[in-house]
C-alpha cells in the first residue's frame, strides 16, 4: 500500500511579485529612516534660526517654532563682518578647486594610462597622505608658511588646502579615467588624432561628470575646513567657518544667531548642488566600478 503526499499548492507559497513588493517596501522604509537621520540636523538648524533667541535655549524644545522671526539673521549680519569672510572663503575654495582639478587631472591621467617605475608607490603614497591627521600638520604648516612669507595670507591658505584636496582629487579622477576604455582613445588615434587630440575629443567629454562630482566635493572640503583657517589666519582675514566662532563669547553662546549664520553659510553649497545635480548623479556612478 503506497501513500502519496500532496504537493504544496501554489497558494501556500508567496508569489514572486509579492516578495518583490515587500523587498521594495523594506528598502523604501530604510531610505526614509536614513533620510530622517541625515536631514534632521539640517531641519533643526533652520528651526533654531527661525526661533526667537529665548525659545532657542528653552529647556523644553519644540519641533516647530511657536513664533517665526528673522531677527537672528539680522543679528548674524550685525555681530561681525559677514560678507568679508564669505568672500574670502569663496576665493579660497574656487582657487583650490581650479588648481586641484588642473593638476589632479594630469596626475590621474598619467597614473591610469601610463606604466612607469614607481607607479604603485605613487598610488600608495596618495592614499597614505590622506591618512595623516590635520593636527599633526599644523606646526609644520605654520613654520613653512612663515618661512615663505605666506602666513596670514590667502595664498598660503590655498597652498595648505591643496595638500588636503589634491590627493583626493587625483585618486577620485583616477577611478573615473580607468572606467573609460582605452580602445576609444586608440580608435581616435587610428583615425588621425594625436594622443592629446584623442584625450580632448574623446576622453574629456566622457570625463565631464566625474570632473563635476570631484569639483563639488573638493569645494565642500575647502569651504568647510576649519582647523587650518583658524590657526593660519588672523581675525582680520578669517574665513566663513571661523566667523561662526564670533557667536561664542565670555557671556555664552548665541545659538539662534549662530544657526542663522550657519544657514546663510550653507546657501552657496545648496545652490552649487542645484546647478550640477544631474552631473553629480552621473559622476558618482561613473567612477564606482573599476579602479
Amino acid at each position: 500500500m503506497t501513500t502519496t503526499t500532496a504537493a504544496p499548492t501554489a497558494a501556500a507559497r508567496p508569489a514572486p511579485g509579492a516578495r518583490r513588493r515587500k523587498s521594495k517596501l523594506g528598502w523604501n522604509v530604510l531610505g526614509v529612516l536614513v533620510f530622517a537621520v541625515i536631514g534632521f540636523p539640517v531641519y533643526w538648524m533652520l528651526n533654531t534660526a527661525l526661533k526667537p533667541a529665548g525659545e532657542a535655549v528653552d529647556a523644553d524644545p519644540h519641533f516647530f517654532p511657536r513664533t517665526f522671526t528673522l531677527a537672528n539673521f539680522r543679528r548674524a549680519l550685525d555681530i561681525a563682518d559677514f560678507w568679508g569672510p564669505v568672500t574670502r572663503s569663496l576665493i579660497v575654495s574656487v582657487s583650490v578647486v581650479a588648481v586641484a582639478i588642473a593638476v589632479g587631472l594630469l596626475a590621474a591621467l598619467a597614473i591610469s594610462r601610463f606604466a612607469f617605475r614607481g607607479r604603485k608607490a605613487v598610488i600608495v603614497g596618495i592614499l597614505a597622505v590622506q591618512m595623516i591627521p590635520l593636527v599633526a600638520m599644523i606646526i609644520p604648516a605654520f613654520l613653512l608658511l612663515n618661512d615663505l612669507g605666506q602666513y596670514d595670507k590667502l595664498t598660503g591658505l590655498i597652498i595648505m588646502y591643496l595638500t588636503l584636496i589634491l590627493p583626493f582629487t587625483v585618486w577620485t579622477l583616477r577611478g573615473f579615467i580607468v572606467n573609460i576604455p582605452k580602445e576609444l582613445e586608440e580608435a581616435a588615434m587610428v583615425d588621425g588624432c594625436s594622443r592629446t587630440g584623442a584625450f580632448v575629443r574623446v576622453v574629456f567629454p566622457l570625463l565631464a561628470p566625474g570632473l563635476v562630482a570631484t569639483s563639488v566635493y573638493g569645494f565642500i572640503q575647502a569651504w568647510n575646513e576649519y582647523l587650518f583657517a583658524l590657526m593660519l589666519m588672523s581675525q582680520q582675514h578669517q574665513t566663513a567657518t571661523v566667523w561662526l566662532s564670533n557667536f561664542t563669547t565670555k557671556h555664552g553662546t548665541e545659538f539662534a544667531p549662530m544657526m542663522a549664520g550657519s544657514t546663510m553659510m550653507a546657501v552657496p553649497i545648496v545652490v552649487l548642488f542645484l546647478i550640477v545635480q544631474r552631473k553629480m548623479a552621473a559622476g558618482l556612478t561613473a567612477g564606482a566600478v573599476k579602479g
